[in-house]
């Protein structure tokens, strides 16, 4: 699977993210005529190449030449759609412009329609989502990872007066992203940039197999004293055995709670996001009888996973810490039965015969019921089915 890893020790821009892409092998030549089919006018794209602490990157650059208007999601959504670009990367691209919509809605209590957009849909901002979707669709890449990200401090203006560094919208989106809060005098991470990983790109997890082919660097606008202002793209192909994610473990031990209850919690933790909830009987201090309550979710779900355990639980506090997941690879198949149709998982290593072939249960019980058959035998049809299936 083609992967671009993009090691963004001094951070990331929209522009930083297209000049790598063109120094990765896209052809700028390619990605204006791509770009001149938006309804768009009124700048120029502009790029050289920049020395920066020995290591020559592309500096990629819009200037504006005449004032642009402030612009709406909808009105974004339909520049996008009006122009001669892939459909994917029109989907892409519209998707970079919506997390970046909920994020900026949240920052001022609004809706994503109603935001307006200002440093952001500014032409240049549309330029870099635009042509970052488009790289990444041309250089082939079907998955992104990005490494730990520094947030740099301070302050900076913006249209709406002066703001703190990371910039609100830029701390929403990067939710669920390992960060370095206060790695940097200055803005690492831009909002354009932030929304082009929360829509493409995921952590990149402590160790993957990974065969590199090319590496790009793209320059940023500002030099620093302690870090060459690059960011660095590898791309090349992910070979994992198996698959791998990172989640958040969150647990807590119980000892006064009515066992009736977890049912419950367990149905509305898994309704809050949770991938995994387990209880596990242990002995506490002095001696008690307890159980661990403990779940496995995203990062971004932290929060709402832990309201639901304070307000179900008589828990007074939790814990929380970051866990490597390795998988196989999974996907569902649909057999045909004397029982009707049934969804099959079938799960494998990497290139490897499936492992395991396991029939969904709700299905299977569904079946049995409207046939009056026993369960039992409708499983044993769909594995013999999907077996059969599967060669």
């Amino acid at each position: 699977m083609k992967t671009a890893y993009l090691d963004a020790f001094s951070g990331l821009s929209g522009d930083m993210i297209v000049g790598a892409i063109l120094d990765s092998g896209a052809d700028f030549a390619e990605l204006k005529r791509a770009l001149d089919s938006l309804p768009m006018r009124g700048y120029r794209l502009v790029t050289h190449r920049k020395v920066v602490s020995g290591i020559s990157a592309i500096k990629f650059d819009v200037e504006v030449l005449e004032p642009q208007p402030e612009r709406h999601l909808s009105e974004i959504r339909a520049m996008i759609d009006a122009g001669g670009l892939p459909a994917t990367v029109k989907r892409d691209a519209n998707q970079i412009f919506a997390v970046l919509a909920e994020a900026e809605a949240k920052v001022h209590r609004t809706s994503p329609e109603e935001v307006h957009f200002h440093e952001v849909g500014a032409v240049d901002s549309i330029i870099d989502v635009v042509a970052s979707a488009w790289g990444f669709e041309t250089l082939g890449v079907k998955h992104i990872v990005v490494s730990a990200l520094p947030l740099g401090s301070g302050f900076a203006r913006s249209a709406h007066g002066v703001i703190p560094l990371p910039a609100p919208a830029t701390a929403e989106l990067l939710a669920g992203f390992p960060v370095r809060l206060g790695d940097g005098a200055a803005e690492m991470v831009t909002p354009t940039g932030a929304a082009v990983l929360k829509a493409l790109a995921h952590p990149a997890p402590g160790t993957f197999s990974f065969e590199i082919e090319k590496v790009g660097y793209g320059a940023g606008t500002k030099d620093f004293a302690d870090r060459p202002n690059v960011l660095r793209m590898m791309l090349g192909e992910e070979r994992p055995a198996f698959a791998s994610d990172e989640m958040i473990e969150i647990e807590t031990n119980i000892d006064d709670l009515n066992p009736q209850i977890y049912d419950h919690v367990v149905e509305r933790l898994l309704t809050a996001g949770a991938r995994d909830v387990t209880i596990t009987p242990t002995i506490m201090k002095k001696g008690r009888p307890g159980v661990t309550l403990s779940v496995i979710a995203e990062a971004a779900k932290r929060e709402p996973i832990a309201g639901v355990i304070f307000a179900e639980t008589s828990t007074i506090g939790i814990r929380s810490h970051r866990v490597e997941r390795l998988k196989l690879h999974r996907e569902i198949i649909k057999v045909a039965t004397r029982w009707g149709e049934i969804r099959v998982k079938v799960s494998s290593a990497a290139g490897g015969a499936p492992r395991t072939v396991a029939p969904e249960y709700e299905d299977c019980r569904r079946a049995a019921l409207e046939h009056r058959v026993p369960l039992r035998q409708v499983m044993e049809d769909a594995l013999a089915a999907a077996r059969k299936q599967l060669g």
